[in-house]
């Protein structure tokens, strides 16, 4: 499968080459013009992987049961997202679902595809930094949603407070805007870190010996596929959780707890 990899590689970057112009201008130009069309080329492998298993997924949805084991794996993971909204979120995070679900697929399978093709999506900075956008782009969109336009930039500010003590009410604004910003670079970082690291770590390793020792990782790789994915849900559902506090959320548990007594 690495050799299909450098195959696909050396096409894309053939055909580049021959567009860019002479020296070392167009020698720049190649470079990016082949990472591009390769991050390209994979997204496009990642979304056809996966709408192939939603398709094979539906086919075994019937009215009382799930056929197949494309079908029951795809039940559990939606169980295992709604309960990672739900318990995280709160009541409410359960139409929280769909985007969750999105980012944990996407993800999980760029990384997959990437031990058998060797390169993936998110081993690009600028993939996953496109993803932190789009996660922290939702986030303050559901808190405007949620808590108004006044009320959801109200809350960077902290507790209110009077007198020559505002001063300090603008030094948390400032400093919650640069963390709200920098949540970003957390998630497109820590994404690209743990997934270029493997990559690298494997052609090391491959550098070593004529004896493929790199794919001794592909355990070690699966499970950080896993953690990957469910890190990036997870710190979405905690920044959702942040936004969108609803009142009817704790009537509900006072009322339960009314019941209870009685």
């Amino acid at each position: 499968m690495n050799d299909l990899s450098k195959l696909m590689f050396h096409l894309i970057a053939s055909g580049s080459e021959e567009a860019g112009a002479a020296g070392h201008g167009g020698e720049h130009a190649a470079h990016h013009a082949t990472s591009y069309w390769a991050t390209m080329a994979l997204t496009g492998l990642t979304l056809l992987v996966i709408g192939f298993l939603l398709v094979k997924a539906k086919s075994g949805f019937t009215n009382r049961t799930f056929r197949g084991v494309i079908s029951q794996s795809s039940e559990q993971l939606y169980l295992f997202i709604e309960n990672m909204c739900v318990g995280t979120i709160g009541s409410h995070g359960r139409k929280y679902v769909p985007m969750i679900l999105s980012f944990w697929l996407i993800i999980f399978f760029s990384n997959v595809i990437a031990l058998f093709v060797g390169a993936s999506p998110t081993s690009v900075l600028s993939f996953n930094l496109g993803m932190a956008l789009v996660s922290i782009g939702y986030v303050q969109y559901e808190g405007i949603k949620s808590n108004g336009v006044f009320g959801h930039f109200s809350h960077f500010a902290g507790p209110k407070l009077g007198g020559p003590l505002v001063i300090i009410s603008a030094m948390i604004f400032v400093i919650e805007i640069i963390s709200e910003v920098m949540k970003n670079v957390s998630l497109s970082l820590r994404l690209f870190g743990n997934i270029n690291g493997g990559h690298q770590a494997v052609d090391a390793m491959n550098k070593i010996s004529f004896l493929p020792l790199g794919e001794l990782l592909i355990p070690i790789k699966l499970l950080t596929c896993l953690v990957q994915a469910m890190i990036f849900c997870l710190l979405t559902c905690v920044y959702l959780s942040l936004v969108t506090h609803h009142d009817e959320d704790h009537g509900h548990e006072g009322h339960g707890e009314l019941a209870a007594a009685h």
